[in-house]
């Protein structure tokens, strides 16, 4: 372990809480995931969720437990995010329901956990996750990426407004939007932040016109 800490809040840019829209490159990064279906507020979409933390602190607390990881860094386990997209069968629904989502939910990891390390941290952490679900979780390699992005503070069921403000910052910056599906990124602590207070930052792909 290094004394270097990650500080990622104030050194990474996609993690910005600024209110205005921007145009991002997002590096290569790497992520513990599990993918789903449907309404994010049945139980399953919890459960989903619950796979993923105890594998990001079994290697966040890794010095406590008497496992040495090379290059380890102190840091403050990432944010949840979400990738949002809709199912096939329901792309053409005259009203889109929560019931037709289709997600990846992931919570990003430091650049030193590497394949090796991130397949110790799932034997170490299995007894900690749903049997039912363990064999669907992944260590997914995300591609550098351009996008735009914006913080959104309120309740889920608001953010077409901030994605109508989103749109119109990409068409006027001379972009298109490169897929339909979107990011969020969940800044606030759900537990402890009321709904109208929460902050979210939507995040797109984009490509020039």
């Amino acid at each position: 372990m290094t004394d270097e800490k990650i500080e990622w809040r104030k050194e990474e840019a996609g993690f910005s809480l600024r209110k205005k829209p921007q145009i991002l490159t997002i590096p290569a990064q790497n992520y513990f995931s599990i993918k789903g279906n449907g309404d994010p507020n049945l139980p399953d979409f919890q459960k989903r969720v619950q796979t993923l933390y105890p594998l990001s602190y079994t290697i966040r607390m890794s010095q406590k437990n008497d496992w040495n990881i090379p290059n380890f860094k102190l840091y403050t386990v990432y944010p949840l995010q979400g990738y949002w997209g809709i199912q096939p069968q329901y792309l053409d629904a005259p009203v889109m329901q929560k019931e037709h989502f289709t997600y990846t939910i992931s919570i990003k990891q430091p650049d030193f956990v590497t394949d090796a390390i991130a397949a110790e941290a799932l034997v170490r952490a299995k007894s900690k996750i749903d049997a039912d679900l363990f064999d669907q979780v992944f260590f997914d390699h995300q591609p550098e990426q351009l996008v735009a992005q914006i913080l959104h503070v309120g309740a889920f069921d608001d953010e077409p407004e901030s994605f109508a403000k989103l749109e119109q910052f990409i068409d006027e910056a001379g972009y298109v939007r490169s897929e339909k599906e979107h990011t969020e990124i969940y800044m606030s602590d759900f537990r402890r932040v009321e709904e109208a207070q929460r902050k979210t930052i939507l995040r797109v792909a984009i490509q020039k016109k």
